[in-house]
């Protein structure tokens, strides 16, 4: 994933920069960047690794020195950006947030028409952000460059170009990921969060609809491509990774997550645990609106140590990612000894760090650990956004069980398994449950999430969830 924030003020905007993009430094883990400009001066770019310290340490020394009236900066879990690109647009910065499905194709057809060369990063890709611009300046102007590269990417891509003239703001094509407008006396800012500028002075302005570009400058944000009527807005943003205080087309995420615990508990009547509690930090909301509705007690019976782990401190190795979630929980022995306990996580992915949470648990004293995740199972990788570091589905625990169960079978029908009604889905969970040691496991059903987010149903994505596009 990634997260991003611009702003174009009257003064000079690197305050607001710096701590606005801060903000999002819960949705990227290992590269951060800010790129400003001035009239008198130009553009000043700083990017650097955040893998082993966040943001504002990092970027401390730079906010100190970097002067200009418009900046944007990011935060991201892969390549490093903004860049800064020259073509015959002139100088412009560009940051994006997405992911390009058909990169090779793109860039065989970019050096068809005889653009000479991309950089390799360390990883040996090619950075989605140059590719973009590569595409963005086949055409005469940056608005139908934009439009361009909307169109010829297949996934999803919502980008920022800093130039003299304003920040050019472009929501993806189906309004997978937000894009917000904030406004105050001194201008105007972008943010993919919308609580990330309210500490700042600004207040709502509003939401970009889907493939709507506007330009943001000291004066205005104005639109110079009308948004399309159809969206598919990713739920998992309100499951996981939006901030508590977020919201999105209107819905608080702490909101939609108090819901999303209630319509689980009215469907657990077959259990009595003694207290309900969530794994830190996403899944306590979603404990806090089982308890509201279920009248059990939610306690924490571990605690999240942060203060020397950072999130960005998340190695590459999952063998170490899962070591350090691990030492990253605290337990709490009063709250955990002999008690039968409900816990509610926001998702299970691979199931290594849930197994042995639940483990960890038991070593601790517990009697039962009942596992409720917030979402219904994870069948498919994702095709539009960068949210897992899965290379591949059959990293997925339902898709590993899946296997088991079908053999050798050519066809497999994933949408038996995704409707909760179905033989296939009951053993599935069941499977799942066994190997991971729980006591029972229930997940949410789609149909309930989707209540819980509380919009137009066509509006949002589950393809994670259930294949439809």
């Amino acid at each position: 994933m990634g997260g991003f924030f611009g702003a174009a003020l009257k003064t000079d905007c690197v305050f607001d920069l710096f701590f606005g993009t801060d903000y999002h430094s819960h949705l990227g883990t290992r590269r951060a960047g800010m790129t400003v400009y001035s009239k008198d001066s130009g553009f000043d770019r700083a990017i650097h690794n955040i893998e082993n310290a966040p943001f504002r340490t990092k970027f401390d020394k730079d906010v100190n020195q970097m002067h200009g009236h418009m900046g944007i900066g990011c935060i991201s879990d892969f390549e490093p950006q903004p860049l800064l690109v020259r073509s015959h647009h002139g100088t412009y910065a560009i940051m994006t947030v997405g992911k390009i499905n058909n990169m090779d194709e793109i860039i065989q057809k970019i050096f068809d028409m005889g653009h000479a060369h991309f950089l390799e990063m360390s990883s040996g890709d090619i950075n989605a952000t140059e590719l973009v611009a590569a595409i963005i300046n086949q055409k005469d102007n940056l608005i139908d460059g934009i439009r361009y590269a909307q169109e010829m990417i297949e996934g999803s891509m919502t980008m920022a170009l800093l130039t003299p003239k304003g920040i050019y703001a472009a929501r993806d094509k189906m309004g997978r990921t937000p894009v917000v407008i904030g406004r105050k006396e001194e201008g105007f800012c972008i943010s993919f969060e919308s609580f990330a500028y309210l500490n700042l002075g600004y207040e709502d302005y509003r939401e970009l609809g889907p493939g709507e570009i506007v330009i943001v400058t000291p004066e205005e944000a104005r639109t110079l491509v009308s948004p399309g009527d159809q969206m598919k807005i990713c739920t998992f943003l309100w499951v996981y990774y939006g901030y508590p205080s977020s919201s999105y087309e209107g819905i608080s995420v702490e909101q939609m997550r108090y819901n999303c615990g209630a319509h689980l508990a009215k469907r657990d009547t077959d259990v009595s645990p003694d207290t309900v509690a969530g794994v830190p930090d996403s899944g306590i909301a979603h404990a806090v609106g089982y308890s509201n509705a279920s009248g059990i007690p939610f306690t924490r019976p571990f605690i999240k140590y942060t203060p020397t782990w950072p999130r960005s401190f998340m190695p590459t190795i999952q063998s170490q990612r899962n070591l350090i979630a691990k030492m990253k929980l605290i337990p709490v022995h009063d709250l955990i000894q002999d008690k039968s306990l409900l816990l509610i996580d926001d998702s299970i992915v691979r199931g290594t760090q849930l197994r042995e949470t639940t483990e960890f648990l038991y070593q601790s004293g517990a009697k039962e650990v009942h596992i409720r995740p917030a979402c219904p199972p994870l069948l498919y990788g994702c095709k539009y956004l960068n949210f897992s570091r899965s290379s591949s589905e059959m990293e997925l625990i339902t898709r590993r069980v899946i296997q088991e169960m079908e053999g050798d079978s050519k066809y497999i029908n994933l949408d038996a398994y995704a409707n909760p009604e179905s033989a296939e889905y009951q053993e599935m969970i069941k499977r799942i449950g066994f190997k991971l040691n729980f006591t029972s496991l229930r997940y949410h059903r789609l149909d309930d999430l989707l209540d819980s987010v509380g919009i137009d149903k066509n509006k949002l994505c589950t393809y994670c969830w259930n294949g439809k596009e």
